[in-house]
């Protein structure tokens, strides 16, 4: 990999760690499922008026509105109020073990005996973080789990969806999104339009860093890697965000530590890597990295 793109990887992992960092800033001035709101109204103004739909596409922009839009992010935002950086970002990570397990019986993806070893480890580090103080209650882990599932669910949409453009994807589900999210807010906050005029530099932070720095400008550089490197080579840079999230949740933020976070962390991150990292194919595109590039952009 050139250098300049092996820094560009770190660069995008790095501010989708700091997105945590964030979201706990701008948490203290909001509430959680309106700062998700503000969240979808700022990446929409910014992606709509630029992407366009066809009709085939609505339906399943409209699944992922609630899969992604409202069971992701909404219950992620919930979910790290109550916890701190580092733990909602290493147990959302379960998001990829189990989209593997849901192609597998919905979609018959065989899984071989070292993915499903690895999936096992990281399941069982979540058992262990039951025990951290970070987590004050089993709701709070039901949520960041939910939260999970909608990532995962999310990617089994989108492999039976027609082809949609990334940004194009991010602007309209989040358009799509708007409503659920805002009448969720409405029934369930109060106060919304007086904190949002009171919010300090965090509040504001925390909407415009989540929207345009994590979504807009780390998706489109991360998409841009892709077309160029093989996935299996650029994919496993995404298990350095929930490490460096919980760094940066201990510089930053002050976030404690403690031995069942720590190994509890370690076995989440440690089990999705063996169940994701295709290591023969690693080998290869080490060895032939000129060929591994040609075969993936053969039609």
């Amino acid at each position: 990999m050139a250098l300049r793109h092996f820094l560009l990887v770190l660069m995008v992992v790095t501010i989708w760690a700091f997105n945590n960092v964030a979201i706990k800033w701008g948490l203290l001035d909001l509430p959680p499922l309106f700062m998700t709101f503000m969240r979808f109204v700022v990446v929409a103004l910014v992606l709509i008026p630029f992407t366009r739909i066809t009709r085939a596409q609505l339906p399943w922009l409209a699944a992922l509105a609630f899969t992604f839009g409202f069971m992701h992010f909404s219950l992620l935002f919930v979910g790290i109020s109550y916890t701190d950086a580092g733990t909602g970002a290493v147990l959302v990570q379960l998001g990829t073990p189990i989209a593997m397990l849901l192609a597998g019986v919905i979609l018959k993806e065989k899984l071989t005996l070292i993915q499903l070893f690895g999936i096992a480890i990281s399941l069982s580090g979540v058992v262990v973080l039951t025990g951290s103080p970070t987590i004050p209650s089993w709701w709070v882990l039901a949520l960041l789990l939910t939260s999970a599932c909608g990532w995962a669910i999310s990617n089994l949409i989108v492999k039976k969806a027609p082809p949609i453009k990334p940004l194009t994807m991010t602007g309209w589900l989040s358009f799509m999104a708007i409503p659920i999210v805002g009448v969720t807010s409405w029934l369930t906050e109060a106060h919304q339009i007086d904190a949002l005029l009171h919010a300090s530099w965090r509040g504001w932070f925390g909407i415009l860093y989540s929207a345009i720095a994590s979504s807009v400008v780390a998706y489109s550089l991360w998409y841009a890697l892709l077309k160029k490197y093989n996935v299996n080579l650029i994919m496993p840079y995404s298990l350095l965000t929930p490490v460096l999230a919980v760094v940066m949740g201990v510089l930053v933020l002050g976030d404690s530590m403690n031995m069942f976070k720590i190994i509890g962390s370690l076995l989440v991150i440690f089990g999705t890597a063996i169940a994701v990292i295709n290591l023969r194919s690693l080998r290869m595109h080490a060895r032939f990295p000129r060929l591994s590039l040609r075969r993936k952009r053969q039609p």
